[in-house]
C-alpha cells in the first residue's frame, strides 16, 4: 500500500505572530482604489502620464500603510537597466566640501528616481576596480580622481552601464568629464602670497597617500605662479599628526621662509597651531593660506586666509548622468569645474 506524504501547516506558538505574505502592487491598487498601471507610474516617477496629486498621494499612503517596496530588480528587467548609481568610496580623507557635495548629489539623483551607491573597492585600482563595480551592473559610475582608464571605461559599458562620468584633471576616452584644476588652486594661493610681499614661500605637500592627485597640482600651481619673479618656492612635506607639525615648527627658521600654503585648511590649521605654540608670530614672521574656506578656519585665531572651492553643482552632475542614461551614444561631454577664488584674512 503506497503511503503518502502530508504537510500540516504548523501553528505559530503562542505569542509568535504568523507569517506575513509579501505585500503587492496588486494590494496597493485595491486599497488606493486605482488600477496597478497607476500604481505602477506613481511609484516609478514616471513624467510620461500624468497623474493627479491626490492620486499620487493615495497612493503613496496606501504603499506606507501595507509596507510595500518596489522591487528594484523586476523593475530594472521592465525598464532594459537598472536605476543604480555607484561611486567608489574614496580611499583618502574627505573634507567638509566634499561631503557637502555627495549630500547635494544624491538628493538631485535621487529626485530623478536614482539609487547612489558608494562602493568600497580598497586596494583596487584601473580596470581592476573598473571589473568590480560591473558586477553590480550600474547605469551609471562616478569615478573620482584619477586612475580610471579607457579599458576600465569600455568594460563598464559592456556590463550596462549607459554613463561614465570621471572627475578629475584630464579626460578619459569613452567617459564624460568634469575637469577639476588643482593647479589653479595652487597658482591662487602664490599669486596672493607675492601680491602681499612674500617672497620665501614654503608649500605643504601632505604625506597621506592618494592626495598626490591634489597636492602635487597645487605645488605646481604655486610654482607657476611665482616663475619669473624673485621669490622662491620650498615644498615641505607633512603628515597628518600634531607631532609631525611641531617638528616642522620646530625646524621653522632654518628654512627661512616668510609665508606658506598649506594644501588646504585643515593642514594650514594644524600648521598654524603648530608655529604659534614654536613663537612664531601669524602673520608678522610667516603668513599662512589654506584652501577649502572651512567654518572652523574663521574661528581661528588669527582668522585664516583661504582659497575658497565651487565644486560643481550636484543638481547639475546629476542632470547630466540624467542626459547620458537616456541617450548613451550621446558624445561624450566635458565641463571644466572648481572655481577658485581668494579669500584674504587675518593669517596673510
Amino acid at each position: 500500500m503506497p503511503y503518502v506524504m502530508v504537510q500540516i501547516p504548523k501553528t505559530p506558538a503562542p505569542g509568535v505572530p504568523a507569517p506575513r505574505s509579501v505585500p503587492t502592487s496588486a494590494d496597493v491598487a485595491r486599497l488606493a482604489g486605482v488600477s496597478r498601471a497607476t500604481v505602477s507610474y506613481v511609484l516609478n516617477n514616471t513624467s510620461a502620464v500624468r497623474i493627479s496629486e491626490p492620486t499620487r498621494r493615495r497612493v503613496h499612503e496606501a504603499a506606507k500603510e501595507l509596507g510595500y517596496v518596489p522591487h528594484a530588480a523586476a523593475r530594472s528587467l521592465r525598464a532594459g537597466h537598472s536605476r543604480l548609481v555607484l561611486m567608489p568610496a574614496p580611499t583618502i580623507p574627505v573634507g567638509q566640501l566634499y561631503g557637502q557635495f555627495i549630500n547635494e548629489l544624491q538628493w538631485a539623483l535621487s529626485r530623478l528616481d536614482y539609487t547612489v551607491v558608494q562602493h568600497g573597492s580598497v586596494g583596487l585600482h584601473g580596470d581592476e576596480a573598473a571589473r568590480a563595480w560591473a558586477e553590480l551592473r550600474p547605469v551609471a559610475v562616478l569615478v573620482p580622481g584619477a586612475g580610471l582608464g579607457p579599458k576600465g571605461v569600455a568594460v563598464l559599458k559592456r556590463s550596462g552601464a549607459r554613463a561614465v562620468v570621471t572627475l578629475g584633471p584630464e579626460t578619459v576616452e569613452g567617459a564624460h568629464a568634469l575637469l577639476m584644476d588643482h593647479e589653479a588652486v595652487g597658482h591662487r594661493a602664490g599669486r596672493h602670497l607675492y601680491e602681499r610681499g612674500r617672497r620665501r614661500i614654503g608649500v605643504v605637500v601632505p604625506e597621506e597617500a592618494g592626495l598626490e592627485a591634489f597636492s602635487l597640482p597645487r605645488l605646481s600651481g604655486v610654482r607657476a605662479a611665482l616663475r619669473d619673479t624673485d621669490a622662491t618656492v620650498t615644498d615641505l612635506p607633512l603628515a597628518y599628526t600634531e607631532e609631525a607639525g611641531a617638528r616642522l615648527a620646530a625646524r621653522w627658521r632654518e628654512f627661512g621662509l616668510d609665508a606658506v600654503f598649506a594644501y588646504n585648511d585643515e593642514y594650514a590649521m594644524l600648521l598654524t597651531r603648530a608655529l604659534l605654540d614654536e613663537g612664531i608670530d601669524i602673520p608678522g614672521e610667516t603668513a599662512v593660506i589654506g584652501a577649502d574656506d572651512l567654518m572652523l578656519g574663521r574661528l581661528l585665531r588669527p582668522r585664516l586666509s583661504t582659497v575658497r572651492l565651487e565644486l560643481p553643482s550636484g543638481r547639475d552632475l546629476a542632470e547630466l548622468v540624467d542626459r547620458a542614461v537616456r541617450d548613451p551614444a550621446a558624445a561624450p561631454e566635458t565641463h571644466k569645474v572648481l572655481e577658485a577664488t581668494v579669500v584674504h584674512r587675518e593669517s596673510s
